[in-house]
C-alpha cells in the first residue's frame, strides 16, 4: 500500500463520497464497454491493482490517471470545466459581498455629499 500524504487523510466526507462514486462510474464504464480489469489498466498505462484503486475511490491515486480514465471513456473535456470559473461559488460570493460593499461606501459617500450642500453654512 502506497505511503499516504496527511491530506489524504483529512478529507471531508462529501469528498470521500463523490470519490468513491467517481470509482463506481469508471468502474462501470468499463464493464459496460466489455473491458477486464487488465485491458483497461493497459490502456490506462497502470498495474491492475492501480485500476482497482481507481475503481475503489482511492484519492491517492493521480490525477493524470483519472484524467486519462476520462479520456478513454470520451469525457476528458468534463475535467477541465470542474473548476471554470464560472462554476467557482466561492469566489463569486465574495465578488458579491465585494459589489454590496462598494454600493454602500458609494451611498455612504452621496449622502454626505447631499447633506452638505442642504447645509445653509
Amino acid at each position: 500500500m502506497p505511503k499516504s500524504p496527511e491530506a489524504l487523510s483529512m478529507l471531508p466526507p462529501v469528498v470521500e463520497r463523490s470519490l468513491r462514486q467517481l470509482g463506481e462510474d469508471l468502474a462501470l464504464a468499463r464493464v459496460r464497454r466489455g473491458e477486464s480489469q487488465r485491458a483497461w489498466a493497459q490502456r490506462l498505462g497502470v498495474s491492475v491493482p492501480t485500476l482497482i484503486r481507481l475503481e475503489q475511490g482511492d484519492p491517492g491515486v493521480g490525477l493524470g490517471i483519472v484524467a486519462t480514465a476520462l479520456w478513454l471513456m470520451g469525457r476528458a473535456e468534463a475535467l477541465g470545466e470542474l473548476a471554470a470559473p464560472q462554476h467557482d461559488r466561492g469566489a463569486l460570493e465574495r465578488d458579491i459581498q465585494a459589489a454590496m460593499q462598494r454600493r454602500r461606501s458609494r451611498s455612504r459617500i452621496r449622502s454626505a455629499v447631499a447633506g452638505k450642500a442642504d447645509d445653509p453654512t
